[in-house]
């Protein structure tokens, strides 16, 4: 590790995030029963595996406390502007050589014994792999918040979200019809609504995750939006910045001056709803000494199972079906990525990584 790196405690920082989140969600389920009962407990689950990871770092090894998986490269919509696409990790062939749910499983119990208390289930859609779900369902030291698009919220999944509360899904929505419609497709808002209504009507407490662009953050952050989230039962707003995948749509991208207003309407929105836990990816790199991607914060396992740094950064040259999470936590691509210093790079906005993907396809080639 760095001299840098060293100064810059990021198992501590990382940690008061972890404790932040859960503080925030604990709080928001207040008025749950089964739902605070199952946050409690896994306060104190994250706890002691934030302790584990800091005895782990003590050792000389750095385990992040979250992980990105893709488990398919299916997905039923075909959204404007989609970087899953533009990369090829989602396609409208059939799937060739995707991790199994078995190898999963074996995925995400290694995790629970590495004390990563966070894993993000995306896709293309998520709720197409039903093994890996019910896997996943088992950890309940593990919170798995499911990226999907809200066309798969029915009857077994709204038994499985009651039976396995560690599982949370998080809707994505741009914004009003008009804006969810033009991205998405047209019936998309209408047919997320309707989930959201089913979550609420049997009681279960779901997310929603919006892409952040230079044309829809005014009306992502206001109040009217906000709170009709917040009567439909959501529980979680992750914001997540535009990352242009083109040179065309790198306008739309956030920069300097729109990630000053958007902290600041981060924190006005935790202020005034505390009822909601809100989440800003990436953040504020600056205080965390950098982008967190390749393995400092997190680090992302594509449908196939290449660990890659981060679902924007495609790039990989490690396999965990061939290896372990640890061992790909050592991946030598991640490891000139921190030590080159491209995760402090200035950049115009959206994802460090993709700005600078000439450099770290350059490393990738040695």
């Amino acid at each position: 590790m760095n001299k840098e790196a060293e100064e810059f405690d990021i198992q501590s920082y990382m940690t008061g995030g972890v404790k932040r989140v859960v503080n925030d969600a604990v709080r928001a389920t207040f008025n749950n029963p089964k739902e605070s009962l199952f946050m409690a407990g896994f306060a104190v689950a994250s706890k002691k595996a934030s302790e584990h990871r800091r005895k782990l770092e003590d050792a000389g090894e750095h385990i992040p406390p979250f992980l990105i998986s893709s488990i398919t490269s299916s997905c039923n919509l075909h959204c404007a502007g989609c970087y899953s696409r533009t990369n090829h990790a989602c396609t409208d062939e059939k799937p060739v050589d995707q991790l199994s749910g078995e190898q999963w499983g074996n995925i995400f119990s290694e995790a629970n014994e590495l004390g990563i208390s966070f894993i993000l289930l995306a896709g293309g859609e998520p709720l197409l792999r039903w093994d890996v779900m019910q896997e996943a369902a088992k950890y309940k030291n593990i919170l798995f918040p499911i990226f999907t698009n809200g066309f798969y919220i029915q009857d077994k999944y709204l038994e499985m979200f009651d039976q396995h509360r560690n599982m949370i899904p998080i809707i994505s929505i741009e914004g009003d019809k008009e804006k969810t419609d033009n991205r998405r497709g047209e019936g998309v808002y209408d047919r997320v609504m309707q989930s959201m209504k089913n979550l609420h009507d049997n009681g279960l407490i779901f997310g929603v995750s919006v892409t952040v662009t230079t044309e829809n953050m005014e009306e992502v952050y206001s109040e009217e939006f906000i709170s009709k989230l917040s009567k439909l039962g959501c529980k979680a707003v992750i914001f997540v910045e535009f990352v242009p995948v083109t040179d065309e749509a790198s306008h739309l991208a956030p920069g300097e001056p729109e990630r000053i207003i958007m902290a600041e309407n981060i924190n006005r929105l935790r202020h005034d709803h505390e009822e909601m836990v809100f989440i800003a990816f990436p953040g504020d790199e600056k205080s965390s000494g950098g982008c967190v991607a390749a393995g400092r914060g997190f680090f992302h396992i594509n449908s196939h199972g290449g660990a890659e740094p981060c679902p924007f950064s495609p790039y990989s040259d490690i396999n965990v079906a061939q290896t372990s999470l640890r061992e790909a936590l050592k991946s030598p691509l991640f490891y000139q990525i921190q030590t080159q210093g491209l995760l402090k790079d200035e950049h115009a906005g959206g994802c460090t990584l993709f700005a600078n993907r000439e450099q770290v396809e350059a490393i990738l080639a040695e």
